[in-house]
């Protein structure tokens, strides 16, 4: 495998890439051909109550292999890039070499870039950004931060709403003051997943099926009780989707599709946001 023959057994890994692609396969083939620690990447993938619905590896998966910060957390808890920067440095000085893969990008330019110690957000602040909508948090952003995030993706909108409000500061003058990274791109091996949109398209809808084959429908009714579309473990996708299913407000083939189209525009952003932000990592294609 070109991807193994120029990795040394003791360097840091980081394996990015949009949904579906195949990041996990590698991160494990790696793993038991080198050895290392598997560390979780990805914001869905943190949260106990949802296994299936967002492709954590499996139990058997688990077993080849040691992995971190998968499933750790109760669906409630807040958790941030900065939460997993702090969690990610004392796997970087442990015994084992750390193989890091999955989809949320701002996790890896954390790492590799650095990351400014923002003040935690006040609650009444957050529940003030819940009731705003896109366009009102948008406007009020300093252009600067407007142009570096993803002005569709909510979560970013707000995020940076909040730091300004709270702070008093906009976004981009905190990122100014960002110290060294963890974890710089001279490191390690950092490979990015590119793969063509028809074949991932076509991973992505037979993932979702092999979910439900496997009970996600399940995990939707023992955590319906507590779903809150607020909460970010609740806006993983599938589980709005699902949960409509669940409550009889769409069928399931309706969900399924849904569920389907969100996720291949949620990989077309993870494809553009990656290629426009990872130029310098190395292009990585199963097919």
């Amino acid at each position: 495998m070109t991807a193994l023959r120029d990795i040394a057994p003791d360097q840091p890994v980081l394996i990015a890439g949009p949904t579906a692609s195949g990041k996990s396969a590698l991160a494990l083939e790696i793993a038991e051909r080198q050895g290392g620690v598997i560390v979780n990447a990805d914001a869905s993938q943190v949260y106990d109550c949802w296994r299936v619905i967002t492709a954590r590896p499996s139990a058997a998966e688990e077993s080849r292999a040691p992995h971190r910060l998968y499933g750790h957390l109760p669906y409630d808890a807040p958790y941030s890039a900065g939460h997993w920067l702090r969690e990610v440095l004392p796997l970087l000085n442990g015994p084992d070499r750390v193989i890091i893969t999955g989809g949320t990008g701002l996790y890896f330019m954390a790492l590799t870039q650095g990351m400014a110690e923002i003040p935690a957000t006040p609650p009444e602040v957050r529940a003030q950004a819940d009731s705003l909508t896109l366009a009102h948090m948008l406007a009020e952003l300093d252009p600067e931060t407007a142009a570096r995030i993803d002005t569709n993706n909510r979560a970013r909108v707000q995020r940076a709403w909040e730091v300004q409000t709270a702070t008093g500061r906009p976004l981009a003058w905190w990122q100014a003051q960002t110290p060294p990274p963890a974890l710089p791109l001279s490191a390690c091996a950092a490979i990015v997943f590119d793969v063509p949109k028809d074949w991932l398209n076509d991973r992505i809808a037979r993932r979702f099926d092999q979910m439900l084959d496997q009970g996600a429908m399940d995990e939707i009714a023992a955590m319906r009780d507590r779903y809150d579309p607020a909460l970010p473990s609740c806006r993983a996708i599938g589980v709005p989707e699902l949960t409509a299913c669940h409550d009889g407000t769409l069928t399931l083939t309706e969900a399924r599709d849904r569920a389907i189209i969100s996720t291949r525009q949620f990989a077309k952003r993870q494809r553009t946001w990656f290629r426009s932000k990872m130029s310098a990592w190395r292009p990585w294609s199963p097919t």
